[in-house]
């Protein structure tokens, strides 16, 4: 017995979504990573990496979506996201430099210093924008109209 249209197409979404989730997700991970080298940084990759999750739950519903990233979980990434943004600059006033001097994290090799510096902070605004995009997502989905 064939299927009707509707169907097949839902079939091919979720086919191509499983196939493409891990390449954005994976694609998020390299702009997150190689923000500090070129274009890129931590609001872009979190916008993309919550890019990824926010097709997961077009394709295959929000209740799927909230057993893989609970609400819980992304109000806990958004606040360690600011805690480690605003960590790393109380670090650097307790090494005796101004908030968010970087070369202060390492004053034998400041050019590690800047590295390890931008890399936490980035990853910090990442978490933040990836839970922030989901938490709008969640709200906004998760709505009824009766």
């Amino acid at each position: 017995m064939l299927q009707p249209q509707r169907m097949r197409e839902k079939v091919v979404l979720r086919v191509v979504a499983q196939a493409l989730i891990p390449f954005i997700l994976l694609f998020a991970l390299y702009v997150q990573f190689h923000g500090d080298y070129g274009p890129g940084g931590g609001f872009q990759a979190g916008v993309i990496f919550a890019a990824g999750f926010v097709l997961y739950a077009l394709i295959f519903g929000l209740d799927r979506l909230e057993a893989v990233v609970s609400p819980r979980l992304i109000e806990v990434g958004t606040a360690l996201g600011l805690l480690l943004y605003a960590g790393v600059g109380i670090a650097t006033m307790l090494l005796q430099a101004n908030y968010l001097d970087y070369k202060a994290l390492d004053p034998h090799d400041p050019g590690h210093g800047l590295h390890l510096g931008i890399l936490l902070v980035e990853f910090g605004v990442g978490l933040t924008v990836t839970s922030s995009m989901l938490a709008i997502f969640q709200a906004f989905a998760g709505r009824r109209h009766d």
